[in-house]
């Protein structure tokens, strides 16, 4: 039986980006008819109004990226809800994996930049030793063996989430949900997935503020 799939993109001002993205998603699933829901932050471009003449859910919400991802998961409807970037860094040739995985009995399924066959054309070299340290932090306190903690490329069951109750308003989110995916014993895989490149616009990461931000959910999470 096919399964109903909802993927989650959290929007701001990507105009540049968003129909070449659901373009490519439906491209690669066509078979799925996925349930598209883009969570906008009140962009000031033609977001929406592209998003939306391509057959995409809207919904409004300005908090941040978690709190934007959370209330995606509060409108899908699907049995597999998959987060996706906007910016066309993830790669829509490996939604199939992802979801794959769901099928095959995982809870939770994490694209990894540092599996091999994985990689990335985006982070720099200070970056990757923060990825590097958070990694091993994680890994130490919570007993997990996670390859890659801050990567925002995975699926998921929809009563996994449910479990994990998520409540990150910003970029600690992917920090929240491989802690309670641990925390919660979820059956977890992770594959290896390639980061592309930003196609167009300019990314919202701050590697100081955001580095700030996935120590104190490590910490408060102990």
């Amino acid at each position: 039986m096919t399964p109903s799939v909802s993927i989650v993109i959290p929007t701001l001002n990507e105009e540049g980006n968003i129909a070449k993205l659901l373009f490519s998603i439906n491209k690669e699933i066509d078979y799925i008819k996925p349930e598209i829901i883009v969570v906008d932050g009140y962009s000031i471009d033609r977001t929406v109004k592209i998003a939306r003449s391509k057959g995409a859910k809207i919904y409004f919400d300005q908090r941040g990226k978690g709190s934007a991802l959370i209330k995606g998961i509060s409108k899908s409807k699907g049995d597999i809800i998959i987060f996706m970037d906007a910016d066309l860094s993830h790669k829509p040739t490996e939604l199939k994996k992802l979801i794959s995985a769901i099928e095959s009995g995982y809870d939770v399924c994490m694209g990894s930049r540092f599996l091999d066959e994985g990689g990335s054309e985006d982070i720099s070299f200070i970056r990757k030793i923060g990825n590097y340290f958070f990694i091993w932090l994680i890994n130490s306190i919570y007993g997990s063996k996670y390859t890659d903690i801050c990567y925002g490329y995975r699926s998921f069951s929809k009563k996994a989430l449910k479990k994990l109750n998520l409540k990150e308003a910003g970029f600690g989110i992917e920090t929240e949900i491989s802690i309670k995916t641990k925390k919660q014993n979820l059956k977890v895989l992770e594959i290896p997935s390639f980061e592309r490149k930003r196609y167009n616009g300019v990314g919202k990461l701050m590697t100081l503020r955001d580095g700030i931000i996935i120590l104190s959910v490590i910490l408060k999470n102990i």
